[in-house]
């Protein structure tokens, strides 16, 4: 028996298999591995941290939405929040989960399997996140700087700048890593120099509001603001406060002194992101944590910022504005 099929009826039969086949090859094709991105904080105003992030993974040869899927996770400086964020990534689940110092501790609470990187201002050996910096084992590795070691560094570059000040306001926020470190690095130094320090712990807006004003009513020259996520998470608020109060401030990290603050002295934290960016690419192409070593970033930056220094009526010494790695006019 011979079957007769007309001109139209096989185009479109060969149109149904051409609209078929590529529905069928992607269907096929393998899902993307996914990058969880856990911070304690808000995105603002860390995003130059998401862009380094994303060049070092480029580097290492992925690149968001291509081969590899990044799934972003804020707290918005609620911790309490991060052990959910952090079953809600594994579910995925993640091929690697990326960390900042405020995370790294529920991280490293929930699992024991999926790689973690960690891009932490804190000691991870003191903290328990690894073995050694060297051979971290377990699943864990990433990059320290260590910015609470370099707190007398950043009282001693304010003095240069206000000498006359005898008195000096701090902020910390004590549940950040690292900080019981800074707060001993600073109280020696303010002794060996014959400094009042007065120390405020702050967990909120309203309280650097209340500090930074009680600071200034009990006669301090000047503030140094702590290291960690949640204070350079408040920068906008610290920067517009000081400018208020005309009180000269040292910060940790550039963006504050981009955003108006007086001065900052601490690491590249833009760096840190890269270089964790290229170990999560590593992973992804099959090495394990355990075998790659803490790497600590080494980039240090100095930024004055003459424009603030001129509205507080401060005349910057030359050799400060010399060794500066930036000066933002």
């Amino acid at each position: 028996m011979t079957i007769s099929i007309g001109r139209r009826e096989l185009i479109t039969a060969l149109g149904g298999a051409a609209v078929a086949w590529p529905l069928a090859a992607r269907a096929q094709q393998p899902a993307l591995p996914v990058v969880g991105f856990l911070r304690s904080t808000s995105l603002a105003p860390f995003e130059n941290l998401v862009l380094a992030f994303g060049e070092g993974l480029k580097q290492a040869g992925f690149v968001d939405g291509q081969n590899v899927k990044i799934e972003y996770r804020y707290a918005e400086n609620q911790r309490d929040r991060l052990p959910a964020l952090v079953a809600d990534l594994a579910h995925l689940p993640v091929a690697v989960l990326v960390v900042n110092s405020g995370a790294a501790a529920a991280a490293k609470a929930a699992t024991t399997t999926i790689p973690i990187v960690f891009a932490a201002g804190a000691d991870p050996v003191k903290d328990g996140l690894v073995a050694s910096l060297n051979r971290p084992g377990g699943n864990m590795t990433g990059v320290t700087w260590l910015g609470s070691q370099v707190g007398a560094k950043r009282l001693e570059l304010l003095r240069q700048i206000v000498p006359q000040a005898t008195v000096i306001g701090m902020l910390e926020h004590s549940a950040s890593p690292g900080t019981e470190a800074e707060r001993k690095d600073v109280q020696t130094a303010a002794r060996a120099i014959g400094l009042q320090l007065i120390i405020t712990d702050v967990g909120s807006n309203r309280d650097i509001e209340t500090s930074i004003a009680n600071f200034v009513q009990r006669g301090a020259g000047a503030l140094l603001v702590g290291a960690g996520a949640f204070l350079t998470s408040k920068r906008e608020n610290i920067v517009a406060l000081a400018a208020h109060y005309k009180i000269p401030a040292m910060y940790v990290e550039r963006e504050d002194a981009v955003a108006g603050g007086l001065m900052s002295y601490g690491p590249s934290q833009s760096d840190a992101y890269k270089q964790a960016g290229i170990y999560v690419g590593r992973i992804l192409n099959g090495e394990k944590p355990a075998d790659l070593p803490v790497m600590q970033s080494t980039k240090f930056e100095f930024v004055l910022n003459l424009k603030t220094a001129k509205a507080l009526g401060i005349n910057v010494p030359m050799i400060l504005q010399m060794t500066a790695d930036e000066v933002i006019e």
